[in-house]
């Protein structure tokens, strides 16, 4: 086709008798670097299909390409090197999320790229790998190598990166994918984790294919997941709710009330149970993230810029006293006034009680290195503090949370300067919040970005959140990632002597309290719920 173009074109030019050499020769060398271009274009375009295609035969449920045509492939070699399957929160990022979803399908198989408004991540995941099963049950080897090299994307928040960390545990998969996270929301603590940035990415065509070409070479990182179980003593009169449906997180790792029949009940009490991969928080910090969520719910057509909502952010913890917390803040909002605090490390079988200082407004039990905006509480403790305080090195796969203070937001402040960190406090494999009746009704509490306002207890009722290890997830990092494994001996070292490869020895009667984390329905978002409320 081009060189017919070109062939036309000198025609054109010798037929109309106003030949100059020079006008044809750079219109010539134009025509050639346009034709290069296009070829490279091209080829890109097909090193994309090569790479990351998946055809529609796995991707789109069987009953609907039955009568397509569609078969089986038994040429295994044709099978992409990085099959990917994209998921996208449209309306993360203002119109980014859209307008991601617009390119994405342009590049790829428009059935391998799922907009999270129309299609729900768990029933996508499940037709694909029921599907894949049956084919390989077939003798099908290109669907077998599908399985074994498929990637995850996802674009959003925090709380919808953690959506699809919660759909892949729940599915109990026999080659869980890994997971790569595409920065669309404020805060991007999971991106920014990994080496995936915290700034919103670009939405043109180029700056996705260079995005799909860090996941190919993406190496995979398991992090730890963390169990998390509430409960409140039913009040003696009334049929009061202490909960309100609507307070609670909706996203992934949100709470939801367990069955009458479910053995995490206990007579007498309100169990909720739910999960988070990066942290909890609870006090001054979570009560001005509910701030911020509370007024973008109000007024959404606000929030569609990200540095404008850090500028709101920002505004918020100025007027919720934040800046000045020994004068605005009442010391009845303190930690340690509000909750008796305790920890138990690996192999241990008591819960012992862990001091915290009275100025302590804010407490953050972490997993990753990354906390509002990309920040990291923890710090990078020396050898020498790590063993006078018989600390290990922080991971993200060692089984353990950091726990650190804050006293107000200057002492947040801290955490820009070299070497800043917070009042670190301890590591725990578990971990449990005991609130009884006091001078304040209510506290707020954050998970993975998503918060609320939590009741507490009024008479002689008692409200326990209790924090455990589950198990692991996997990610990937790329070489920017921040966050360190003790399975990496290129990112981190391993202390003589330290605990994290120890088995937890918790009672069997404590596992199975603990064991619905990752059960199928665990995390099942309600229906009708508006993603747009998701980080």
């Amino acid at each position: 086709m081009r060189e017919k173009m070109g062939t036309k074109f000198l025609r054109d030019k010798l037929s109309s008798g106003s030949v100059n050499l020079n006008e044809i020769k750079n219109s010539f060398r134009t025509f050639v670097s346009r034709s290069k271009e296009f070829a490279m274009r091209d080829e890109k375009l097909a090193k994309v299909v090569k790479e990351f295609y998946i055809p529609d035969y796995i991707v789109v449920p069987e009953e609907s390409n039955s009568c397509s045509g569609s078969g089986t492939s038994d040429d295994e070699d044709d099978a992409p090197s990085c099959p990917v399957i994209v998921f996208i929160n449209s309306k993360s990022g203002g119109q980014l999320g859209s307008q991601l979803l617009i390119t994405y399908r342009s590049l790829l198989n428009q059935n391998q790229v799922i907009d999270l408004g129309e299609k729900k991540p768990d029933k996508v995941l499940h037709q694909v790998y029921a599907r894949l099963h049956k084919l390989k049950c077939n003798g099908d080897q290109f669907a077998a190598k599908i399985e074994k090299r498929l990637r995850i994307i996802v674009a959003g928040g925090d709380g919808t990166a953690g959506w699809l960390l919660g759909v892949v545990s729940d599915l109990k998969l026999p080659q869980p994918p890994p997971i790569a996270t595409v920065p669309l929301g404020t805060g991007n603590n999971l991106p920014f984790a990994f080496g995936w940035g915290k700034k919103n990415p670009g939405t043109d065509r180029l700056s996705v294919e260079a995005f799909l070409e860090q996941v190919r070479t993406a190496k995979e990182v398991k992090i730890d997941s963390w169990h998390i179980i509430m409960r409140m003593r039913i009040p003696k009169e009334g049929s009061f709710d202490p909960i309100v449906p609507l307070e609670l997180p909706h996203s992934l790792h949100a709470f939801h009330r367990v069955s009458h029949s479910d053995s995490l009940n206990k007579d007498g009490y309100h169990t909720f149970r739910g999960g988070f991969w990066n942290y909890f928080s609870m006090g001054m910090d979570a009560q001005i993230s509910y701030a911020f969520h509370s007024e973008r719910k109000l007024h959404p057509e606000k929030f569609k810029n990200q540095l404008a909502n850090q500028g709101t952010y920002l505004k918020l913890g100025c007027t919720q006293g934040w800046f000045l917390a020994s004068v605005f803040h009442p010391s009845s909002q303190n930690i340690a006034q509000l909750a008796r605090v305790k920890i138990m490390k690996v192999g241990q079988s008591q819960w012992v009680n862990l001091d915290i200082p009275r100025s302590v407004r804010s407490i953050v039990c972490l997993n990753l290195p990354s906390f509002s905006g990309g920040l990291n509480p923890w710090g990078n403790p020396s050898h020498k503090k790590l063993l006078d305080r018989d600390l290990t090195p922080p991971y993200v796969d060692d089984g353990f949370l950091e726990v650190v203070g804050f006293k107000n937001a200057v002492h947040g402040l801290a955490l820009l300067a070299p070497n800043g960190h917070g009042t670190r406090l301890a590591q725990a494999h578990r971990i449990r919040f005991e609130f009884w009746k006091g001078a304040a009704d209510h506290t707020f509490m954050r998970i993975d970005g998503e918060p609320w306002k939590q009741p507490l207890p009024v008479d002689d009722d008692k409200v326990v959140v209790e924090i455990s290890h589950r198990g692991q997830v996997t990610m990937l990092a790329t070489p920017a990632c921040r966050s360190r494994s003790v399975r990496d001996p290129y990112t981190c070292y391993q202390e003589e002597g330290s605990d994290s490869d120890e088995e937890d020895e918790s009672s069997a009667e404590d596992w199975e309290e603990r064991r619905k984390f990752g059960a199928a329905g665990t995390f099942k978002i309600p229906d009708g719920f508006d993603i747009a409320q998701l980080s």
